[in-house]
């Protein structure tokens, strides 16, 4: 396996940081009382997130800030595209899934591409506080980060918005779909 360089050119940095503050600024309603410069200073120290924020953003992701942790000190960014980002659709739900399917299996899954990526799966409570903040998944669905003992069952949970209200639902982990990919989150 060859070892990816998870740090960005100090060019690809500053196109990122300025891309990340112009969104900030725009979507101010996502982190109230949050300032940009401190987010910025906790980027900078830390080169392997700005990575992992740079393949959310390849991916389609849009991350935004979209809160602070109190006991741990760290901002948390989500996935904000309006639906599911494009880059990462059609994937079945994890590995085991993945090599149970007999044939047409997916390119990967969504547990991998978020590892390789640098971050996690939202989980539900993460997606319905998302969903708190604005209307996504609108037309497309996300997978989310399974409960153990669904997964143990062969399931996956996946959520999206419809009818103006947000919908979680199950599905066979080996299933795929080009309406499904993942939301991911990341914290700082």
């Amino acid at each position: 396996m060859t070892n990816i360089k998870k740090q960005l050119s100090p060019e690809q940095t500053e196109e990122l940081l300025s891309l990340l503050k112009t969104r900030f600024e725009k979507n101010r309603n996502l982190h109230e009382g949050i300032d940009w410069d401190k987010v910025q200073e906790k980027l900078e120290a830390n080169p392997e997130k700005l990575w992992a924020l740079d393949e959310m953003e390849i991916t389609g992701g849009e991350p935004d800030v979209v809160g602070f942790d109190q006991k741990t000190g760290e901002y948390i960014f989500y996935d904000c595209s309006a639906e599911t980002p494009k880059e990462r659709r059609s994937l079945c739900y994890d590995r085991a899934a993945w090599e149970s399917r007999k044939a047409n299996k997916p390119e990967n899954t969504a547990m991998d591409l978020a590892a390789e990526m640098g971050i996690e799966l939202l989980n539900e409570e993460e997606y319905q506080e998302l969903q708190q903040l604005g209307k996504f998944d609108l037309k497309t669905s996300s997978w989310l980060k399974t409960p153990s003992d669904v997964r143990k069952l062969g399931g996956a949970i996946f959520g999206d918005r419809r009818f103006d209200r947000v919908f979680i639902y199950h599905n066979g982990a080996d299933s795929y779909y080009a309406a499904r990919g993942f939301r991911g989150a990341l914290r700082v």
